[in-house]
């Protein structure tokens, strides 16, 4: 912990301590603490933090990243808080951590969700859930029922802490060991989560009754069991979903490196088509391709030579031939590239132009994909609305005035009314849309008309450049 600051050290010793010292009416021989159901549940937390760690890409998942709720919560509704405390600790020390001080993490979330797992059976006790849970019937085989549905309020409460506090203890890591502001450590607690704990607090007292049953312990997996594969499912699919956005990422900033003169354009583009495609109706799946297409639109240039890409002048015929191969470049890069589907034709197409003049294939109306249609209006607004060195940024009513006036030669008008929609609806930040770029040299000419061979005169690159 040598590298953790002195205040953050502080901070998680206390929370140890804390987590200690709330553990301790469970320690004396005499406590009568349920060590059978608290070691199989530690060694259930335990697997499922192996399970994580193992499955991670590089075996290094985040710390936490195993912790299964269900468990805790049945931790939180079996045993007395001081037992409860006991049972995330050896998954949460044996978890992968991502980044060093690693001891230092691994003791906080060691600490932390023994503290929240504290916080939650205290809870559930306090309103009555262990009576609830135990019941006041009679099953037919003598055993005691739940008293449904008085069990269910304990529960969701129990689910409601297990949802709040630890984002409530990771604030104030925020704030001393990532010198963030007290005034934003806390600001956004995870609301979102607060419906999937319930229902893992559903899952949790199932188990709880189950595990209270006549059949015992191993009939709580028939919850238990499938609970864990489908929340192990959705982290691959959250952890796939990461390396996607790495991936475009890494390529986003080739593209940047090479041609610092568009920088910030591309994540543009994609912001612009993801609210057209949001005004077209499009369902999410396709609205996050069609992003994707808008951030990557540009990536063929990575197979233009660097040295046309950052030419000060005109470009010479050859020079512009080079240029307007960079659609089928990025058609290439991506090919291989699966997940990004129709956003790869978007790539490809994004130059055509309605009335059949564009390149590299000279399509014509509905021959162009639609994502190459919506791509192509965005390019076109975010380039007239960014500055360059050679002109300042144009307003964003002038800039839509010279789309609405292309619409139907250059551009698909669908696409340009869902653009104004959009904008009418959520506006455009100016102050985020303007390009700059320490390797550009003072002094560059005005465009010239004539110099741009888009109809709206709103190419993104430098004078005499093919969009």
């Amino acid at each position: 912990m040598r590298s953790t600051p002195w205040a953050a050290r502080v901070y998680i010793l206390c929370a140890a301590a804390g987590a200690a010292f709330c553990a301790l009416p469970a320690l004396p021989p005499g406590a009568a603490t349920p060590w059978g159901t608290v070691v199989l549940l530690a060694a259930l937390c335990l697997v499922s933090e192996l399970a994580a760690r193992t499955s991670a890409p590089d075996g290094a998942a985040p710390a936490g990243a195993g912790a299964f709720f269900p468990l805790l919560l049945a931790a939180a509704f079996l045993l007395p808080p001081a037992a409860a405390v006991l049972v995330p600790v050896p998954g949460a020390l044996a978890a992968a951590v991502d980044r060093p001080p690693v001891a230092a993490r691994r003791v906080w979330r060691a600490a932390q969700l023994a503290l929240v797992t504290g916080a939650a059976s205290w809870v559930h006790a306090a309103l009555g859930g262990p009576a609830a849970l135990g019941g006041t019937g009679e099953g037919p085989d003598g055993a005691s029922v739940p008293d449904l549905p008085f069990a269910l309020l304990p529960a969701c409460a129990t689910a409601l802490v297990l949802a709040l506090l630890p984002a409530a203890l990771d604030g104030g890591i925020l704030v001393t060991a990532e010198r963030v502001a007290p005034r934003h450590a806390w600001r956004g607690l995870p609301v979102r989560s607060i419906g999937p704990h319930v229902v893992h607090a559903l899952a949790g007292l199932m188990m709880a009754v189950l595990w209270r049953s006549s059949y015992g312990p191993l009939s709580a997996l028939v919850v238990l069991l499938p609970m864990y594969i489908s929340s192990w499912m959705f982290a691959q699919y959250h952890r796939q979903h990461t390396a996607h956005r790495a991936t475009i990422r890494a390529l986003v900033q080739a593209v940047d490196i090479k041609d610092g003169y568009t920088r910030g354009h591309s994540e543009r583009v994609g912001r612009a088509s993801e609210l057209i495609a949001r005004e077209l109706g499009m369902e999410a799946e396709r609205t996050e391709a069609l992003r994707f297409a808008g951030i990557l639109h540009d990536v063929g240039k990575l197979g233009v030579p660097t040295r046309i890409l950052r030419k000060d002048g005109p470009l010479t015929p050859d020079e512009r031939r080079a240029i307007e191969l960079h659609p089928e470049y990025g058609h290439e890069i991506v090919r291989g590239i699966g997940f990004l589907d129709e956003a790869r034709a978007a790539i490809l197409h994004h130059h055509e132009r309605l009335d059949g003049s564009g390149y590299p294939y000279g399509l014509a109306g509905e021959e162009i994909p639609e994502f190459a249609r919506v791509v192509a209006v965005a390019d076109a607004f975010d380039a007239m609305t960014s500055t360059r060195s050679y002109r300042r940024a144009r307003p964003v009513p002038t800039a839509v005035r010279e789309l609405e006036r292309c619409a139907g030669s250059q551009f698909d008008p669908r696409m340009v009314r869902a653009l104004v929609r959009a904008l009418d609806r959520h506006g455009w930040s100016a102050a985020a849309n303007t390009v700059t770029s320490d390797e550009e040299p003072a002094g560059l000419p005005r465009q010239t008309a004539g110099t741009e061979p888009s109809a709206t005169g709103a190419s993104p690159d430098r004078p005499g450049r093919a969009r």
